[in-house]
This record gives structure tokens, sequence and C-alpha cells, in this order.
């Protein structure tokens, strides 16, 4: 059985939170939480209606979260949140804004695909005070083609996905054991090669001193002949 964190047994709660942090600006993709939901409830770990419920849920309210804060604060949260700024500059709210205007809820739709896209969009919904009946009802019918497919192949293809799963984890145990020995070998090869240097230097200090002590003597050589 595959063994997914924050999705064991009851860990619903666990799914909405997930989803609100990704829709708030958390830069993972929302279909990660969804499609680990989806094979979770194949296996039997989650109820399957309350797996998509608890998607729906977290999805919206993380969506509603950043329209609230655009709606209440406006244009000023760029300028008086120093957060916000960093990823929704003024100048690609303002493309945002003319993106909305002139596409509708396609924008929305292709939002949530796009992980540097969807929070910067609705938080410029709010900002543009864009009825909320109309942003929501907008936000469903998106959320719902979204979530329910994803959801849906992920429960079909559950035992692909986790052979997948096992796959990448080991891939990832090999990736590691590999960079951790070249780790190893580049930091050899700058020791040697510091030792190395060192050597260089204490043995030109050696020639030179030898020089200089050479230097010394032969005046005395010749005063003494």
């Amino acid at each position: 059985m595959l063994n997914l964190p924050l999705l064991e047994q009851g860990s619903y709660l666990g799914i909405i939170v997930v989803l609100i942090l990704t829709g708030s600006g958390l830069p993972v993709p929302e279909e990660v939480p969804i499609i680990a939901a989806g094979v979770a409830a194949y296996y039997g770990q989650l109820n399957p209606w309350l797996a998509l419920a608890s998607c729906f849920v977290g999805a919206l309210l993380g969506d509603c979260v950043m329209y609230s804060i655009g709606y209440y604060f406006g244009h000023g949260v760029l300028r008086e949140h120093p957060w916000f700024s960093r990823f929704l500059k003024p100048e690609r709210e303002a493309h945002i804004e003319q993106m909305i205007v002139q596409h509708g809820w396609k924008v929305f739709f292709l939002a949530r695909f796009l992980v540097g896209l969807r929070s910067p969009v609705y938080l410029t919904a709010g900002i543009l005070r864009i009825p909320f009946r109309r942003f929501v009802l907008v936000d469903l019918f998106c959320a719902a083609i979204v979530i329910t497919t994803f959801f849906g192949l992920s429960f079909l293809f559950a035992e692909h996905i986790a052979d997948w799963w096992d796959r990448i984890r080991r891939a990832e145990v090999a990736l590691t054991v590999a960079i951790v020995a070249a780790l190893i070998g580049v930091l050899l090869y700058f020791y040697v090669r510091h030792r190395r240097r060192l050597a260089r230097i204490r043995l030109r200090r050696e020639l030179r001193s030898l020089r200089l002590s050479a230097a010394k003597r032969a005046p005395e050589r010749k005063t003494a002949g």
C-alpha cells in the first residue's frame, strides 16, 4: 500500500490546510495534494467522497483568502506589505488586470495550472473588486473541472501512480547517494589541492631561506680567503 504523508485515515483537514496554503501563495501546484488524495482514496486510506469534498473546500478557501486580501486592502497591499510585492509587482498586477478585463473567466481557469500565476490572479480579482458572488461561481466552475479531473484520473490510475512514486523514491535515494559521493569527491579534491598548495609554499620558503643563508655566507668566505 502506498504511504502518503498527511493523508492517513481521517486527515481530511490536512488536505484542506495544504490546499489553502497552495492557494495563498505556497509555491506548490494544487494538483499535488489532489492527486495524493485520489491515490489515498483508491487504497482505502480516505473516503473518496470526503476526500473530494475536502479538495473542493481547501481550494475554494485558498482562493477566497487571496481574493479577500485584495478586496479589503486594494492596491495598497502591494505598497504596505512587502511580502505580497515579492510575487506581485505593480507592473505585473496591471498586466493581470488587463488580462482579466479582456479574457474574463478564461484567465481564472488558466491560472489554476500555473503555480506562479494563480495567487496573483485571485489577489488582483479582489483588487478589481469583482463581485464576490460572481468570483465564487467562476472559481467553483473552474475548480470543479480541474479538481474532479485530477482526482478522478489519480483514482483510476492509482496503481500506476503508486508505481511511479516508488520509482521516484528509489531514484531519490540513488540521487542522494550520488550527490553525497560527488560532494565528498569535491571536498577531497579541494583538500588535496590545498595541501599541495601549502606544500609548494613551504618548499618555496625553504628554498628562499637557503638562498638567503647562502648569500650571507658568501662574503664571509671571501673575507676568510
